[in-house]
């Protein structure tokens, strides 16, 4: 059993950064962030190999946003920058035992999600 703990959303002006992370207790597996906003379906949004050699971006957030991931700490971090009203969303983090996808059928186990707001 794997679980999930996202922790670093809040509220950022638009230009403004934030870094949000998710603590895992077990095995170390493939992650993913995942996000969805009002009135939306969640999408995927960034993707990183157990190993940590292999990241994959959605094209929206590509040159703004990077995840990487601290194995000795069992924890995966997303750095958002250029942050835009559009990113506005619950930020779920979630993970596969087999390769990153951008399929969110292919997760196993996801974090509560935490909140980020940027404003105008």
């Amino acid at each position: 059993q794997v679980q999930l703990v996202e922790s670093g959303g809040g509220l950022v002006r638009a230009g403004g950064s934030l870094r949000l992370s998710c603590a895992a207790s077990g095995r170390t597996f493939s992650m993913g962030w995942f996000r969805q906003g009002p009135g939306k379906e969640r999408e995927f949004v960034a993707g990183i190999s157990w190993s940590g050699g292999r990241t994959y971006y959605a094209d929206s957030v590509k040159g703004r946003f990077t995840i990487s991931r601290d194995n000795a700490k069992n924890t995966v971090y997303l750095q958002m920058n250029s942050l835009a009203p559009e990113d506005t969303a619950v930020y779920y983090c979630a993970a596969t035992p087999g390769t990153v996808a951008a399929e969110r059928s292919r997760y196993d186990y996801w974090g509560q999600g935490t909140q980020v707001t940027v404003s105008s």
